[in-house]
């Protein structure tokens, strides 16, 4: 049996890792899957992806084991097997629609770098997240620490990532850094809920939106002020500003999927 599931919904993808007596930890199934996904993704009719993992976690990262035959490894092949998973996360970062971590139970390590590598989180409330590298004599990959370095305090960050604590969805949230808190046992149906309504959303500006938030942590003011001008010019006069625009006026609520005919 293969050790992450793709189901298609139609209108969006839900991945699940299926490594539970791991905890979800990393595997070829899964960053053979992710790749997949990305890919079936750009088709127009995806409107959202769902990231989730089964028996009650959402990922543990890298499997130790796995990582403790690759230290007398070259290198150059240590170094690739860390690009894969920067493929991965540059994959997810670059993907033009919506992607949910649907994060059940907890995540560590590089289950960390993924889930904060998407667009939105849903947690439950009593998820933990741990970057315990340091733990194991490692350091953080994934882009963990420029991700997290985008929500958190200094002093924060630093002592999750040298000390290896764990910190709590609901303090995550609480500092901007999980989108939505979820009471036990239903997370999967709040992520399922949200992409429902990205869905129902204008696909080409969320596409934009995405990319233009993405830029603008490393863009200064001038060069974002251009992407936007530049966004807002074409984006004004394509179909979903027109009817956007036209059931606002109408006082309705606007059905984007005219606009996509």
């Amino acid at each position: 049996m293969s050790l992450a599931h793709i189901e298609d919904l139609g209108d969006r993808l839900v991945l699940t890792a299926r490594n539970g007596a791991r905890r979800n930890a990393l595997t070829p199934d899964y960053y053979a899957a992710l790749t997949d996904v990305l890919d079936q993704a750009r088709a127009p009719r995806i409107g959202a992806v769902i990231l989730r993992g089964e028996g009650g976690y959402f990922c543990a990262g890298g499997d130790l084991s796995q990582i403790a035959t690759r230290r007398k490894l070259p290198e150059a092949e240590r170094l690739a097997r860390v690009e894969a998973l920067h493929d991965l996360i540059r994959g997810i970062m670059a993907c033009p629609v919506p992607i949910i971590a649907s994060v059940e139970g907890g995540a560590a390590g590089a289950g960390v770098s993924l889930a904060f590598a998407c667009d939105m989180i849903v947690a439950e409330e009593s998820a933990t997240f741990s970057v315990a590298y340091v733990k194991a004599g490692l350091v953080p990959d994934g882009g963990l620490t420029a991700n997290l370095a985008r929500h958190l305090p200094r002093a924060t960050l630093m002592r999750l990532a040298m000390l290896g604590d764990t910190i709590s969805a609901r303090r995550l949230h609480d500092l901007g850094a999980v989108s939505f808190l979820a009471p036990e046992g239903r997370v999967s149906e709040m992520s399922m809920e949200l992409a429902d309504r990205l869905c129902r959303g204008p696909r080409a500006a969320q596409a934009v939106i995405k990319r233009l938030v993405s830029d603008a942590y490393g863009a200064d003011m001038a060069t974002q002020l251009d992407a936007e001008r530049d966004a807002m010019a074409q984006a004004a006069a394509a179909p979903e500003a027109g009817e956007g625009i036209t059931a606002f006026l109408e006082k309705r609520m606007p059905d984007f999927r005219k606009a996509r005919k």
